[in-house]
């Protein structure tokens, strides 16, 4: 049977795990800005992904991180795409099998991302002394929590990777993307609503453009290429190990 031939037993425009994960992020998003406006919290700084470094970090940022989202248009965009793709994976697999594979993209793109962010710092710490290191890992946090950096350019560059946060839903989101195009690679999505591509060409296309965009390591994009890689790497590998071990309705 061909993934186009599946039908499933019932079909929902918004079955509960995607519509709950909607309405989760979206409270969020406000709680984020009432306790800002009101209460001067900033709720990303608590719950979004801090490197173990720093004094910041906690264990549940590896979940808490995929709630939180910088502005609106960073939460629409991601919803957006979990409603357009998550709907179809959930009616094909199930709620709890869609849940699962949420979760671990989800933390699987944490988990590169921290493993990315580690290598870039070992390549870093040798450019500064060891007293220079010292003072970024004491007062980093102080600095940075103050809106300043450090005046010397590699002493900035680890502050930031050892102090700056990572929010949003992304790495669960490309591995959603991921699933979709391996399940319907011949399903025709439209780019601008006006440019056909198969599914499969475009997660290909776009794999490959965070892959460059991560590679140049561009000091003005704040965006966690590596983590969105990360998510569609957790999802092919859950994927394939649920095929390999039959535990799965393809």
């Amino acid at each position: 049977m061909s993934y186009q031939q599946y039908r499933p037993n019932s079909f929902s425009v918004l079955p509960p795990v995607v519509k709950n994960l909607l309405i989760l992020n979206g409270l969020f998003f406000l709680a984020s800005m009432v306790l800002e406006s009101q209460y001067k919290i900033d709720l990303s700084d608590i719950l979004g992904l801090h490197f173990p470094l720093s004094e910041r970090f906690r264990s549940y940022q590896l979940v808490s991180y995929m709630f939180m989202h910088a502005t609106f248009s960073h939460l629409f965009f991601n919803m957006f795409a979990l409603w357009m793709f998550g709907n179809v994976l959930e009616n094909f697999w199930g709620s709890k099998r869609f849940l699962t594979y949420y979760m671990i993209t989800g933390i699987g793109a944490a988990v590169v991302q921290l493993a990315v962010t580690y290598f870039r710092l070992e390549s870093l710490y040798s450019q500064v002394s060891p007293e220079d290191l010292t003072l970024v890992l004491s007062k980093g946090q102080e600095v940075y929590a103050e809106g300043k950096n450090f005046i010397d350019g590699t002493m900035g560059e680890i502050n930031i990777l050892i102090n700056n946060s990572t929010i949003g839903a992304s790495g669960a989101v490309f591995g959603i993307l991921l699933a979709f195009g391996m399940l319907f690679p011949n399903t025709l999505l439209y780019i601008y609503f006006a440019i056909p591509i198969k599914a499969k060409w475009f997660v290909v296309l776009y794999g490959a453009a965070e892959l460059f965009f991560g590679i140049a390591n561009n000091p003005n994009d704040n965006v966690a290429h590596f983590a969105h890689l990360g998510g569609m790497l957790f999802g092919f590998i859950l994927i394939m190990f649920w095929k390999k071990n039959k535990r799965t309705i393809f």
